[in-house]
């Protein structure tokens, strides 16, 4: 569903039979009508092909004992993983909070305010496998800074590092 949900992000406004999602057919009208149910897609009916706008979520959790703000732009993190190898390997190996907390991570890298290399280490996980990380969300970064109306919540580790560093 997350892919579906930053490719609108990042469109606007869009059908679900663009070529671009690269999704089963099936999956995608499966998920367009739970992301409808669960109130982050609105169905526009007016015409005969439905288009689909995503509404933008901004929410609190608590991710491996760390508390992370929740935009779209995680949702798209998320989404990539399943096409990014990097993103995905995070998710399985260490799960949503540190995916959260690379992204913390990314933002000041992206903006060139913290190396890689330091990043990496801050995140506590290998150098190599954080520089990958990093710049798969450098991609995220870029693309959603300008589309996601509460970008600026996302937590930056510059001006305020995760709770959860070190933990691996």
């Amino acid at each position: 569903m997350e892919p579906l949900f930053g490719f609108l992000a990042i469109l606007g406004v869009a059908d679900v039979d663009a070529p671009a999602l690269e999704i089963p057919r099936t999956t995608v009208y499966s998920d367009t009508g739970t992301l409808v149910d669960l109130g982050v897609l609105e169905r526009d009916e007016s015409q005969k092909t439905h288009t689909y706008t995503a509404v933008p979520v901004l929410l609190t959790a608590n991710l491996d004992g760390a508390e992370y703000t929740i935009t779209p732009t995680l949702i798209e993190a998320v989404g990539r993983s399943s096409r990014d190898q990097d993103l995905g390997l995070v998710l399985e190996k260490h799960g949503l909070g540190k995916l959260a907390a690379a992204l913390t991570y990314a933002i000041p890298y992206v903006d060139g305010g913290m190396s890689e290399r330091v990043a990496a280490r801050e995140l506590g996980v290998q150098p190599a496998f954080g520089i990958a990380i990093l710049q798969a969300l450098r991609d995220v970064v870029l693309d959603m800074r300008a589309v996601d109306p509460y970008f600026e919540h996302v937590q930056n580790a510059r001006a305020h590092p995760p709770a959860e560093n070190h933990s691996e």
